[in-house]
């Protein structure tokens, strides 16, 4: 009976050191490297616009709206901007709805038409475009106990700013899944550069004037 006691501060003590002996990094899987736990990664998202309906048509700041929209899917190299009218068949909607399209077809982008559920016939239009979006993580979640060091290894939370802030910075996500695809080389200016070498001339561009004068005129 005396010995129960004993057992019983043996098992607290137990569970004490169990608990000071978790890794640092959780009790997750292990990465294979210390800054291999995030990642940069990319996720599909919605760039969309709402245009309220009018009788008379688009108004000049839907148009610009458009125009801005546009140039964005342009420059995401998205595969289509969608036009999303409410169903219900009203007329105003869906004249607006194929005079959204008109004003996007000229951007070059593919433009297609659909049609959402919507509790008002008169709801707005809705037009957007598939994007990719950097992922970044909210750190301030990830760092667990800073106490639990008994493996000596690392934090949970090691990288995650690196990767969050590497993620703000990119200006094109697409660039996270690879590498893009060259342009063609410039085979005249390698001809020229080539038969310059070969008589013995110099092989630089000729440029005209001072360094200083073309800055100092560049300037004003």
């Amino acid at each position: 009976m005396k010995v129960t006691p004993v057992i019983a501060v043996l098992a607290a003590g137990s569970a004490l050191l169990t608990a000071c002996g978790t890794p640092a990094s959780g009790l997750g899987p292990e990465p294979l490297t210390p800054l291999s736990r995030w990642q940069l990664r990319v996720e599909p998202q919605m760039d969309q616009i709402a245009l309220a309906v009018h009788e008379s048509g688009l108004s000049p700041a839907q148009r610009s709206a458009l125009a801005s929209l546009a140039l964005r899917a342009g420059q995401a190299q998205s595969a289509e901007i969608v036009v999303e009218a409410p169903s219900g068949d009203d007329p105003a909607a869906l004249q607006m709805a194929w005079a959204v399209a008109e004003a996007l077809r000229p951007s070059g982008t593919p433009v297609r038409l659909s049609a959402y559920s919507a509790p008002d016939p008169r709801a707005p239009i809705v037009v957007g475009f598939a994007r990719l979006q950097a992922v970044s993580y909210d750190c301030s979640q990830q760092w667990g106990s800073l106490t639990r060091h008994a493996d000596n290894g690392p934090s949970q939370g090691l990288g995650c700013a690196t990767i969050s802030n590497m993620a703000a910075q990119i200006a094109d996500p697409r660039d996270i899944q690879g590498q893009r695809p060259m342009g063609p080389s410039d085979a005249g200016r390698r001809t020229v550069v080539i038969q310059h070498y070969r008589q013995g001339e110099p092989t630089a561009a000729q440029t005209t004037g001072s360094g200083g004068s073309q800055l100092s005129s560049a300037i004003n």
